[in-house]
């Protein structure tokens, strides 16, 4: 027994830091108190979810390693980030809303006087390792110093792309605020931010920074940093409500009905900062596709396609699903054009206000080659839906656009 427990602390001596901690004492009390865990690992929302590939392993692996379709997930030549400045973000939104897109699902949002930092991912690659796995396919818009102070951090899930070791540590120096799902705040201690700066939310449950109300609400994903994925760290999705303004980001998830409860209690939105990216057949129950994303945008808007702005967030940076690198971009933008909804397409780095002009230029195109669009397929050659879920309403209006 002595020697099983000396090589358990051996091995766990060899892990990257980056792997985190598990959960435990108090902590772990509070998870196992919480009503979505159950038989030893949190729930999703609207029942059981696959969290690994469906299929084949061999359908995937051809599907990755296709010359051609490798080809179409890259951009080719420099990518059109905005040089966003220190004096830029200095300066306070007029309308009192301004988000920065910084790249995946990193967003600066400046809100009613206060400053909210989401997902901040700052380093080279979301991996646990520096010498490998997925690496950003463009630069930082710019330093994480030249931010500026940052009110509130908040953390959607413990996913590597989501939450970030040289990030994190960079940010324990500061004098930020820390608001994440329940479990999430075991890693950030473990890497040096003191228990006093957490603010470790259940799906419902609210904190107060400042004049702001944040409220953990619920997602459709999963989490996990090590070897062995206990699912003892909540996922999920954060409204932000100011004095004037209230906004919403999705995290990663699946498409699932909650979208309306979170719009009925929680909505309408000024922005929603939705997952559009990183979406494949393999794993439909975990990531939306872009047209599922635009239903979701909706949906948290009470149905009124006129309200509110949309914020495609999780692409453009990694490569972490077979998709070409611009498809959620155009996908987005068609289906957001049929819906008759407001999106921005802001270039990582571009600051914007809902409330006023909107960044719309489709930048990808100078990088890649046009996609084919095989969600404006006709009706009657198949619904073009991605992730082998039933056509919504605004698919069903895109089969009738033909191609294009």
């Amino acid at each position: 027994m002595a020697g099983s427990r000396s090589l358990s602390s051996g091995l766990r001596a060899l892990q990257p830091a980056a792997f985190g901690v598990e959960p435990s004492g108090e902590r772990m009390a509070r998870i196992r108190r919480s009503p979505h865990f159950k038989d030893g690992v949190f729930q999703n929302p609207g029942g059981p979810s696959r969290i690994r590939p469906s299929g084949s392993t061999r359908d995937l692996a051809k599907t990755y390693f296709d010359k051609d379709a490798r080809n179409r997930r890259t951009p080719h030549g420099a990518m059109p980030v905005y040089p966003t400045t220190a004096a830029d973000l200095a300066r306070p939104p007029a309308t009192g809303l301004r988000l920065t897109w910084l790249g995946h699902s990193s967003v600066l949002a400046e809100i009613d006087g206060q400053r909210v930092l989401f997902d901040p991912v700052w380093g080279e690659r979301c991996s646990p390792f520096a010498f490998a796995g997925p690496k950003r396919l463009h630069a930082v818009p710019l330093p994480l110093t030249a931010l500026g102070p940052v009110d509130v951090v908040v953390i959607s899930h413990d996913h590597y792309d989501h939450l970030d070791l040289p990030t994190i540590k960079a940010l324990a120096g500061t004098d930020t605020l820390f608001a994440v799902p329940l479990g999430v705040g075991a890693h950030l201690e473990h890497w040096g931010v003191s228990a006093d700066r957490l603010r470790e939310l259940d799906w419902q449950e609210s904190t107060k920074v400042g004049g702001l109300t944040l409220t953990a609400t619920p997602a459709r994903h999963f989490c996990g940093r090590g070897l062995r994925n206990t699912q003892h760290t909540l996922w999920a999705s954060w409204v932000v409500a100011g004095e004037k303004h209230r906004i919403f980001h999705s995290g990663d998830t699946g498409y699932f009905e909650g979208f309306r409860d979170i719009g009925a209690d929680h909505g309408p939105f000024d922005a929603t900062m939705i997952q559009i990216g990183a979406y494949s057949q393999y794993w439909p129950d975990i990531h939306m596709t872009p047209e599922q994303g635009v239903r979701a945008h909706l949906d948290l808007q009470g149905g009124d396609a006129s309200s509110g702005v949309l914020l495609p967030i999780h692409w453009g940076t990694f490569n972490l699903a077979p998709h070409p690198y611009a498809e959620p971009g155009e996908w987005t933008k068609d289906a957001a054009e049929v819906a008759g909804a407001a999106v921005a397409l802001p270039r990582p780095g571009e600051p914007f206000e809902p409330a006023g002009e909107l960044p719309v230029d489709p930048w990808w195109r100078t990088v890649t080659a046009p996609v084919a669009r095989h969600w404006l397929r006709t009706r009657g050659t198949g619904s073009g839906t991605d992730a082998g879920t039933a056509p919504s309403a605004v698919q069903g209006d895109l089969d009738l656009a033909g191609d294009r």
